[in-house]
């Protein structure tokens, strides 16, 4: 039963918005934050931002243990999967946005969510198919 695809439709400056309100309603519907990885294809999400000024292993110390939702660059190497992946397409160029979603997709358990402009995503994962 593979990996369910949910498209968001979003501009590139509301990607990481909708990215969050999906997370939002991951967590009211029963899943666990562990069970969460939220990628950005552009600009670092805040929380990653804000957990690497601390540098990177405290950073890398939060994805290692697993009981919290984790936001990473699309492009980061060493992610684990989890059950959900979400991706904010936030900017990057489509050679990034085409690495990114075949990736994604293979980390995801269950269900990858991809939160963006639909023509550019549909345009990649055409590329791609």
């Amino acid at each position: 039963m593979g990996t369910q695809l949910q498209l968001i439709p979003a501009p590139a400056d509301g990607a990481v918005d909708a990215a969050d309100e999906a997370v939002d309603l991951l967590l009211d519907s029963g899943r666990a934050p562990g069970e969460v990885l939220v990628l950005t294809t552009g600009e670092n999400h805040p929380w990653a931002a804000h957990e690497l000024s601390f540098g990177e292993g405290s950073y890398w110390a939060q994805h290692d243990a697993g009981d919290d939702v984790f936001y990473a660059d699309a492009d980061a190497e060493r992610l684990g999967g989890r059950p959900v992946v979400v991706v904010a397409v936030n900017g990057g160029d489509d050679a990034v946005t085409a690495r990114a979603l075949p990736s994604a997709m293979a980390r995801a358990g269950a269900l990858l969510i991809v939160c963006g402009d639909p023509e550019r995503i549909n345009a990649v994962l055409g590329a791609n198919a």
